[in-house]
C-alpha cells in the first residue's frame, strides 16, 4: 500500500499558501506594529519659522483630494524646498496616506514615487514595510526581499521582518522554487532567537508582543521544519517540527508533515520487506513497519481531527481523511474504530 506523499505535499502547500498569502498584510494591518506615520504631538511654540509661499505649498498638499495628488504636491513641495524645516512632517503626512491606500498596484506605484523623492533613510523607514507587503500580494518577491534587505541592513534585528520574509521563502519552497532557501533558513532562526530572548521591539506593547510570539514563534518552527524536510534533512526537520506542535497543538499542517516523515519510514521498510528472505528477520522487518504505519494513522488522525470543518483546510482533510481511512483498514480489517480515533483529537483542541 503506498499513499501519495506529493498529494498530501500539493494539499499542505494550498493550506499554507492561503495563510501565508494573508500574512504580510497581517503584519500591517496590527495595531501595535510601530506607526511611523503618526505625527508626534509638538510645543507649537517651538515650531520653525517657515515662509508664506512654504506654508502655502504645505496647505497645498495637505487640501490634496487623494493619495496620488498629495504625491504630485508633495514632489514638487521637496525639489522647491529640499531642506525645509517641515520635510519630515510632509514625509510622515504622504507616507500616511500611501499607506491607507487599498489597492495593491495603486500603493506600489504611489510608495515608489515616494521613495523616488523621499529618500533619506528615515524617510524611507516609513512605508517599506508596507512596501513589502504590497510586493508580496503582487508575486514581486525579488523586490520584496530587495527592501527588505535593505531593512535589515540599518536594523538587523527587526523580528517583523525577519519572520515575514523567511516564511513566504519557506512558502516558495513548496512551490518548487528553492532561490529563497537561504533567506528562509538564515532569517527564520535569527526570528526565533529574538522571539526566545524575548526581544520586544519598542514599539510593540507588552500584550501585543505575547500574541505575537504566541502565534507566530510554532509558524517559524513548522515553516523551517519544512525547509528542513523538502530539503532531505529529515533529523532537524523532525526536531524542529516537534517543537512547532509542543507549542500549537492545534495546527493540522504540522500534524500532516510529522505524520508524513513517518510515512517515508514506513514506506523504506515495506519496499524492503518485500526483498527479504522469509524468516525471522523479515517478520521483524514487517513488524516495525507496522508500528510505522501506526504511527502514521495517529498523526494523520489528529490533522484530520484538527482540520474538520475549516474551510482554509478543506483539500487537506479530504486528501488526509482519503489516505488515513485506507491505512487503518489495512491494519484493523474494517473501518470500525476510526471515527472515534478522530473524535478523541477532536477533544484535545
Amino acid at each position: 500500500m503506498k499513499v501519495s506523499l506529493s498529494a498530501l505535499m500539493r494539499a499542505a502547500g494550498v493550506c499554507a499558501f492561503i495563510l501565508i498569502c494573508t500574512a504580510g498584510l497581517a503584519f500591517a494591518q496590527n495595531p501595535q506594529y510601530p506607526q511611523q506615520t503618526q505625527e508626534p504631538k509638538k510645543d507649537q511654540s517651538k515650531e520653525p519659522k517657515v515662509s508664506d509661499a512654504e506654508n502655502q505649498a504645505l496647505k497645498k498638499i495637505v487640501d490634496a483630494p487623494d493619495a496620488a495628488t498629495k504625491l504630485q504636491t508633495a514632489t514638487e513641495f521637496v525639489k522647491k524646498y529640499p531642506k525645509s524645516a517641515k520635510r519630515s512632517e510632509v514625509a510622515r503626512h504622504l507616507a500616511g496616506e500611501i499607506t491607507r491606500v487599498q489597492d495593491t498596484a495603486q500603493q506600489i506605484t504611489l510608495s515608489e514615487g515616494y521613495l523616488a523623492s523621499f529618500n533619506l533613510p528615515e524617510e524611507a523607514a516609513l512605508v517599506n514595510q508596507y512596501l513589502i507587503d504590497a510586493y508580496v500580494k503582487a508575486n514581486r518577491l525579488d523586490d520584496a526581499f530587495r527592501i527588505a534587505a535593505t531593512m535589515l541592513e540599518k536594523n538587523p534585528n527587526d523580528v517583523i521582518v525577519l519572520t515575514q520574509m523567511s516564511i513566504v521563502a519557506s512558502e516558495e519552497l513548496k512551490r518548487n522554487n528553492p532561490k529563497y532557501i537561504q533567506q528562509s533558513q538564515t532569517y527564520g532562526m535569527k526570528a526565533i532567537e529574538l522571539i526566545e530572548a524575548d526581544k520586544k521591539p519598542d514599539a510593540i506593547e507588552p500584550a501585543r508582543w505575547s500574541e505575537y510570539k504566541t502565534r507566530w514563534l510554532p509558524q517559524l518552527y513548522q515553516s523551517l521544519g519544512l525547509v528542513s524536510f523538502l530539503s532531505g534533512n529529515k533529523t532537524d526537520a523532525k526536531a524542529k517540527l516537534e517543537k512547532a506542535a509542543s507549542l500549537n497543538a492545534t495546527d493540522p499542517v504540522t500534524f500532516m508533515l510529522l505524520g508524513s516523515m513517518v510515512n517515508e519510514e514506513y514506506q523504506q521498510l515495506a519496499e524492503k520487506h518485500k526483498t527479504m528472505s522469509a524468516g525471522p528477520v523479515k517478520d521483524d522487518t514487517l513488524k516495525e513497519a507496522h508500528a510505522k504505519m501506526d504511527q502514521v494513522i495517529e498523526a494523520f488522525a489528529r490533522a484530520v481531527a484538527l482540520s474538520e470543518g475549516n474551510p482554509q483546510y478543506q483539500r487537506l482533510h479530504d486528501q488526509l481523511k482519503q489516505d488515513l481511512t485506507a491505512y487503518y483498514k489495512y491494519r484493523k480489517g474494517s473501518t470500525d474504530g476510526l471515527q472515534q480515533l478522530i473524535d478523541k483529537y477532536k477533544k484535545t483542541q
